[in-house]
């Protein structure tokens, strides 16, 4: 069975590559994703982030790349992987960013909702901070 995914996305008025260098950068998590980046730290050349419940989870990033792909992976402390795919789209001078939610098995509708809408949160964050 396929997983349900969304696309969230946001304009932001600076160029790709801006947008693509900030994003990026994990220690920068903390400013713009604070749901998951509140306590970002390097560690032994892990990037790791303090998990609810207690532990640590590591983000993991594509290599940088020319395409703005930001696709990473959270380890969770369990062993789980949650594998998400971001994306820095040139848009003209400008940028939209696109984030893609996917359904956890046996999230609820309103967890799905909730999810998306603390991805748009961040997203606007971002575009704040870079506009700013």
């Amino acid at each position: 069975m396929a997983t349900e995914s969304r696309h969230v996305t946001e304009h932001i008025d600076r160029p790709a590559r801006v947008v693509y260098a900030y994003a990026a950068d994990p220690a920068n998590l903390a400013h713009w994703a604070p749901g998951l980046g509140s306590s970002v730290r390097l560690e032994d050349g892990r990037w790791l982030v303090d998990v609810p419940g207690g532990g640590a989870a590591e983000v993991v990033f594509v290599p940088r790349n020319d395409f703005g792909v930001l696709d990473h992976e959270v380890l969770l402390p369990g062993g789980g992987i949650v594998h998400v795919p971001f994306r820095v789209l040139a848009d003209g001078e400008h940028a939209e960013v696109v984030f893609t939610v996917r359904r956890a098995a046996g999230m609820t509708d309103e967890e799905f909702d909730r999810d998306a809408a603390a991805v748009a949160a961040d997203l606007a964050r971002l575009k704040r901070i870079l506009e700013g």
